[in-house]
């Protein structure tokens, strides 16, 4: 992927899908109502085996990100709830961990449930990783998907916030209203959607 110069942007939004064996992350940067691809990627985890040298690897990592792309707000996706109360707890710390390293640079953090990422992005929130990934690819036209699709959910998470709060509207509604249905988004952005 070529370099962006991200002084060119409005706006910077740091996408974060935490894990405790695989982080993705995307940034997203915004012009008037066009989204660009910063950046996309993983950190891996899995090579840690203590769970605190996991933690603060999030934490490095994130607040590097940071330092290099300078975004102005935060997206994470919030845990999903399962049946594995350590999985959960350990799920947890490391989302915790990656909005400390947000907090600590003033960043605003915003947080959205999976189903809500999922709904924002491909219009269904039950899409599998693959429909999220491929619409992706569509509406930020890239070539190359990326091999770990944990890197897609974190720029899921970015682009789902562009699309909530974004005054310039992106063809939906903004703040705290609820967005508009994706047909009407899919019309209004038809060039930017290929068949």
């Amino acid at each position: 992927m070529q370099r962006v110069d991200i002084s060119d942007f409005e706006k910077i939004i740091l996408g974060i899908d935490p894990g405790t064996n695989i982080m993705g992350y995307g940034i997203v940067g915004t012009i008037g109502k066009k989204i660009s691809l910063i950046s996309i990627g993983i950190v891996k985890l899995d090579k840690f085996e203590d769970h605190a040298l996991k933690l603060k690897h999030i934490f490095e990592r994130v607040t590097g990100l940071i330092e290099s792309y300078k975004p102005d707000e935060m997206a994470i996706e919030a845990p999903f709830f399962g049946k594995n109360v350590q999985s959960m707890l350990k799920l947890g710390r490391a989302q915790g961990v990656a909005i400390a390293a947000g907090l600590m640079r003033d960043m605003p953090i915003f947080e959205y449930q999976p189903r809500k990422i999922k709904q924002s992005i491909t219009g269904s929130g039950n899409s599998s990783k693959e429909q999220v990934a491929e619409m992706l690819q569509k509406l930020l036209l890239f070539e190359e998907m990326p091999k770990n699709l944990d890197a897609t959910d974190g720029l899921a998470a970015a682009v789902c916030h562009v699309f909530q709060y974004s005054p310039r509207g992106f063809g939906l509604k903004t703040g705290k209203s609820k967005t508009s249905s994706w047909e009407q988004f899919a019309k209004e952005n038809d060039k930017r959607i290929k068949g």
